[in-house]
């Protein structure tokens, strides 16, 4: 394998852990994608917002109306094209090494806002492919604010996912109790200003935030554009992002019928 140093650093992190959390390196593009998230929520609450807003989401928005207001900030920032070209570029450099540099990205962009002591936003034990999800893909996962504890989400380490997943369909049900692994799981801690890109086939969720700010996470799938597809397809679920003119032009070659 030709990596570089930088390159055989990243992949033994993510290989080791099934994720890689880092530092945005470009600092100016996590303050421009919050700077437009901000403005649409200031838009939809007719209220002039400040970054604490993020931590501080409980106080403006009540829980009963939560999931409303969460659908239509997914609507207006899906909307603003300039908002998933700065999530791609957050993570490119990241991406090309773990996902390869040909990519497909998911056509919207997911957006997570967890209350304390609101159990109505939870994501609870479940691994992607289970739900159709290719085993190529990978998730870029951006928080806005900092994330700890309960006020994160947790994973499960590659040798514990196969061991449960092996026994949840040996029991040809997904209903598995958060208790049986609460003691193997990783709480993964994040601040913002820091990215993290996880192997989606791993066994992950989150629980009931018990800290006293509001969670808000950003989430999109990404996979090489000529790996596997499952029930989510090129076309209805991804788009192309980086594809290159070889390929491009490779994929439109015919080749001449030589006549006998």
């Amino acid at each position: 394998m030709y990596f570089n140093n930088i390159e055989k650093k990243v992949i033994s992190v993510y290989e080791a852990n099934g994720f890689l959390i880092s530092n945005i390196r470009e600092k100016n593009l996590f303050k421009e994608i919050s700077n437009k998230i901000l403005f649409h929520c200031s838009n939809i609450l007719k209220k002039k917002l400040s970054y604490k807003f993020f931590d501080y989401a409980h106080n403006y928005i009540n829980i009963k109306d939560l999931n409303e207001i969460r659908l239509l900030i997914i609507n207006d920032i899906n909307k603003d094209s300039e908002i998933k070209k700065i999530f791609f570029s957050i993570f490119r450099e990241f991406l090309y090494t773990i996902a390869g540099n040909e990519l497909v990205m998911q056509k919207n962009i997911n957006l997570s806002i967890q209350m304390p002591s609101d159990d109505s936003s939870l994501l609870d034990v479940h691994s992607d492919t289970w739900a159709g999800d290719s085993p190529y893909e990978v998730v870029g996962w951006l928080p806005l604010v900092n994330c700890y504890k309960t006020k994160s989400m947790f994973i499960l380490n590659n040798t514990n996912s196969l061991k449960y997943s092996r026994e949840i369909f040996n029991k040809k049900s997904i209903n598995f109790s958060f208790k049986k692994i609460k003691k193997k799981v990783n709480w993964l801690k994040i601040n913002k200003g820091q990215l993290l890109i996880f192997n989606q086939n791993l066994i992950h969720g989150n629980q009931v935030n018990m800290e006293k700010t509001t969670r808000w996470s950003l989430n999109c799938r990404f996979k090489s554009i000529f790996t596997p597809y499952s029930e989510k397809k090129l076309g209805d679920f991804f788009e192309p992002v980086t594809l290159r003119p070889a390929s491009s032009q490779g994929m439109k070659y015919v080749y001449p019928i030589i006549k006998k």
